[in-house]
């Protein structure tokens, strides 16, 4: 009798920790900005639109200084029945202007977007304040990255868990080789791209406190687009053969519907203080420019979110 109970609970034991390997997947835990080429299938969700939902982008009002970096409260969780394209980017009914009906019939181009929902300890909320009670809800910057590596690779990391604060990382969006333009984080939530960092604007240095053990950042404010490097430029190296059109094509696209102005589009290597970050490598600003005149400036990326009453009050 015991034999045979035994026979019976083998295959079953096995099945489960199977199943548990496939859903947790053979990611690694690896530095970020040295993410590897290690080659994985991302399945990208059905992108189901809802032109008359309503997307709540309230920022917290601010961290506690008990929470940990993951701060994992009111974030997006894995649920493909309930996320939408508009989760990502707000479908605008029609252009603003006559001048954005002629610029959208113009270009004529729409990449392919896919959505992927990383884990939640990679990213946070925005906060109206900072850790001290000082404001934070700066005007919106766009950050411009690489992932030195694959896209797959990047991707994998960023659905892996990661409970310690020092190995959480992410973008808003990834654009592939091939100009899929993939929505990782929502644009109203904190992206992990750049710790220790700070804008050098019109307005002097901007920067944003959000945990107690951790420096200064743009995050806060900030929304990270990373482009996926080519083969040749995974290494340490200070170049590589550069992005494919369909990169700039798609980059510029999506930077359009962010509504950031040029004077507040920047880089990792830019905003970077600790001097080791050099991505975007090889980026030609000129070329990327010139395609994003091409596309109208919309809030359809809606970056910088809406303050609560409660912290309105006070």
């Amino acid at each position: 009798m015991q034999r045979k109970f035994f026979s019976v609970l083998l295959p079953i034991s096995l099945c489960v920790f199977t199943l548990i390997l496939a859903i947790k997947g053979d990611a690694q835990q690896m530095q970020f900005e040295s993410l590897g080429n290690r080659s994985g299938v991302v399945r990208p969700l059905n992108l189901l639109t809802n032109p008359n939902s309503s997307i709540p982008t309230a920022c917290a009002i601010q961290p506690e200084r008990k929470k940990s970096g993951s701060e994992s409260a009111g974030l997006l969780t894995p649920d493909i029945g309930s996320v939408t394209l508009e989760r990502f980017r707000r479908l605008l009914p029609t252009p603003v202007s006559t001048n954005q009906v002629a610029a959208a019939t113009s270009s004529g181009y729409v990449p392919k977007e896919e959505i992927v929902l990383i884990d939640p300890t990679n990213y946070g909320d925005r906060y109206v304040r900072d850790i001290d009670g000082n404001p934070a809800n700066l005007n919106p910057i766009v950050v411009l990255h690489e992932t030195v590596g694959s896209a797959s690779s990047a991707i994998n990391f960023f659905r892996t868990p990661h409970p310690r604060d020092e190995d959480q990382a992410s973008y808003h969006t990834l654009i592939k080789l091939d100009g899929t333009v993939v929505y990782l984080v929502p644009p109203d939530k904190r992206a992990f791209g750049a710790g220790n960092s700070v804008f050098q604007g019109a307005n002097g240095p901007e920067s944003v406190k959000t945990h107690p053990r951790f420096p200064a950042s743009v995050n806060n404010f900030a929304y990270h687009i990373s482009l996926e490097t080519p083969p040749d430029g995974n290494h340490n190296g200070y170049t590589h053969s550069g992005y494919t059109p369909a990169q700039y094509q798609s980059l510029a696209w999506v930077v359009a519907k962010t509504g950031v102005t040029s004077d507040r589009i920047t880089t990792h290597r830019l905003v970077d203080r600790s001097g080791e970050r050099m991505d975007p490598r090889s980026f030609s600003f000129a070329n990327f420019f010139k395609l994003l005149q091409t596309y109208p400036a919309t809030s359809e990326i809606a970056v910088r979110c809406t303050v609560p009453p409660e912290a309105q009050q006070s």
